[in-house]
């Protein structure tokens, strides 16, 4: 339940915690252990752009639940693997019931990982280039309220994270959708005040170097 409109749900062992995992487990796991945490490993971060695209017009619950089938379909986002796969692999997915069985959105991560190899060879790694996305401390809200949050649909570096994807040819990588990957990998802290995990990651962030 969440209490007084302020995000948070009190758990049975007294800590509060964001609303959004509610009480499933393993949506709880990924909340505490997971998302937020500053990410610099390329694999990581090609498969959460990937899964974020899949989850367009679905829940992220909907997907974590089939990530392992989805680990599996795609040589564990290995993207060098990946750019390899060819139209019989998409017609192969496409009979695949433990993923999204959409066309386009299997298309479009075999694109996605042709564009990251490029990617690595301009910036060194996927890492470099995304992690210049981070907003500076003055382009984030002085306080991360469950109302604040409601408002993070996307923000203007999410829309030029976006735009500087879809320039090199990526697809499926709308504004909300790289504003929910940089809540995943860490570029910004969005859990809400008094959740106990924001101290955590802030701990993370803070011990973290990003890459050149």
């Amino acid at each position: 339940m969440v209490e007084h409109e302020n995000g948070l749900i009190k758990r049975a062992d007294g800590r509060h915690g964001c609303w959004w995992p509610g009480e499933d487990t393993p949506y709880r796991h990924y909340h505490d252990n997971e998302w937020g945490f500053p990410v610099s490993d390329d694999r990581r971060l090609f498969e959460k752009i990937c899964l974020e695209g899949f989850q367009s017009g679905l829940s992220w619950l909907t997907i974590l639940r089939k990530r392992e089938s989805f680990r599996a379909a795609f040589h564990q986002f290995d993207f060098d693997k990946v750019a390899r796969m060819n139209e019989a692999d998409v017609a192969r997915l496409m009979q695949d019931t433990g993923i999204v069985r959409n066309r386009r959105k299997i298309e479009a991560t075999i694109n996605n990982a042709a564009r990251a190899c490029e990617m690595r060879a301009e910036f060194g790694s996927l890492a470099a280039f995304f992690w210049q996305f981070e907003p500076k401390a003055a382009q984030r809200p002085d306080v991360c309220s469950f109302q604040v949050l409601r408002t993070l649909g996307q923000t203007e570096q999410s829309k030029a994270l976006s735009k500087a994807l879809k320039k090199r040819g990526w697809t499926f990588v709308g504004p909300t959708t790289a504003y929910a990957f940089m809540q995943a990998m860490g570029l910004v802290n969005d859990h809400v005040e008094g959740c106990f995990v924001r101290e955590q990651v802030n701990a993370a962030r803070a011990a973290f170097s990003p890459p050149d």
